[in-house]
C-alpha cells in the first residue's frame, strides 16, 4: 500500500491534482486533440470523478477524468503510477470500458447507441516493456489485418518512459514532463502553470487535506479490522489444537479468551464435539478443587 503524500509533493501523477488540472477545458481538450490529432469543438463534463455503480452489490469504478466531446464521443483518462501484477493493466483498462458501457445501457440505450469511446491511461512506466511512447489498441481481424471490427472503442497507453515512436511534440514533452522533467513548449509550461496555481490555492490544499485525513482513518480502521481478524485466527488455532489434546471445552473457552459458546460452536463444526455432549478434560489437566488428587499414604507399615 503506498503512502499517502503530504500536499506540498504532490506532482502532475498524483490522481488528486491531475483530476483538477483536467478540469481545466482548454488543457484537456488540448491533450486530447494533440493526442488523436483530431478537432474537438466542445468538451462537456457529466461529473468529476464520475463514479459507476450498477447495484448496491456490485463493485464500483472511479473514473478520473470523464468527459464527453459536442459529438458525444466518450473519453475516459487515468493516470497510472503503478502497473500492478503482470497482465492485471490491460485488464483494468477492459474493466473501465465495460462499466462505461453499462452505464449508458442503464440509461435505458439499445446497444446500438453506444456511445464512441476511448479510454486512455497515462503511465509512469513501460505497461508492455517495448518502449514505444504510444500503445494504441481497437479490435482489429486477425485474418484481415486491414479489416476493423467497428465496435467504437479504442484503447490508449501513454508511456512516459518511452523512446520509440513519432508522437506530436507537445504530447512527447507532457510525457517527459510526467517522467519529472522540467516543462518545456507552451503547453506543457501550461499545465505546470495551473499545478503551481493549483497548490497555491488554499481551498483545494483544504480539501485534499480533507481527503488525507479520511484515507488515513480509513487505513486505521482497516488495520484495526486487520488485527481482529488475526486475533480471531490464533483463537481458533489454539482452540482447534487443544480440542485436538483432548481439553475440555470449559478449558479451551478459559485459556483462548473464548466465550463458552463460541469455544462450543468451534468444537461441533470440526468435529470435537457432539451437538449434545461435550468432551472430557485430558488426564493431564489440572483438577478442581471439588476433585482434588487422591492422596496415598506413603507411611512405613509399622505406623499403619
Amino acid at each position: 500500500m503506498s503512502r499517502i503524500k503530504e500536499w506540498e509533493e504532490l506532482t502532475i501523477c498524483d490522481n488528486f491534482l491531475f483530476q483538477k488540472v483536467m478540469q481545466n477545458k482548454r488543457i484537456c481538450k488540448r491533450l486530447l486533440q494533440k493526442l488523436l490529432n483530431i478537432r474537438i469543438k466542445d468538451i462537456f463534463y457529466p461529473e468529476t470523478e464520475k463514479n459507476i455503480e450498477l447495484s448496491s452489490v456490485s463493485k464500483s469504478v472511479r473514473l478520473d477524468v470523464f468527459v464527453v466531446t459536442d459529438e458525444g464521443i466518450v473519453f475516459d483518462v487515468e493516470m497510472q503510477v503503478t502497473s500492478g501484477v503482470s497482465g492485471e493493466l490491460p485488464h483494468r483498462m477492459r474493466y473501465y470500458q465495460a462499466m462505461i458501457d453499462l452505464e449508458v445501457l442503464g440509461k435505458g440505450k439499445d446497444y446500438v447507441e453506444l456511445n464512441q469511446t476511448i479510454v486512455i491511461f497515462i503511465c509512469t512506466f513501460d505497461p508492455f516493456g517495448l518502449g514505444e511512447k504510444v500503445y494504441t489498441f481497437t479490435n482489429r481481424c486477425h485474418e484481415c489485418d486491414d479489416l476493423e471490427l467497428g465496435d467504437g472503442t479504442m484503447k490508449i497507453f501513454l508511456n512516459a518512459k518511452g523512446t520509440v515512436g513519432n508522437v506530436d511534440e507537445d504530447i512527447d514533452k507532457f510525457l517527459a514532463y510526467v517522467n519529472g522533467k522540467a516543462a518545456e513548449g507552451e503547453f506543457t509550461r501550461d499545465i505546470a502553470a495551473e499545478v503551481a496555481k493549483l497548490k497555491r490555492h488554499e481551498e483545494t490544499r483544504l480539501e485534499y487535506m480533507t481527503l488525507m485525513m479520511e484515507l488515513k482513518a480509513q487505513r486505521r480502521e482497516g488495520y484495526a479490522e486487520g488485527e481482529k481478524v488475526g486475533v480471531a485466527k490464533n483463537q481458533m488455532a489454539n482452540a482447534l489444537s487443544m480440542f485436538a489434546d483432548k481439553f475440555s471445552v470449559d478449558q479451551v473457552a478459559k485459556y483462548t479468551h473464548l466465550s463458552l459458546q463460541e469455544a462450543t460452536e468451534i468444537g461441533k463444526k470440526h468435529g470435537y464435539l457432539s451437538p449434545s455432549e461435550r468432551i472430557h478434560a485430558p488426564r493431564h489437566a489440572v483438577r478442581s478443587a471439588e476433585r482434588p488428587f487422591p492422596c496415598h499414604d506413603i507411611r512405613p507399615a509399622v505406623f499403619r
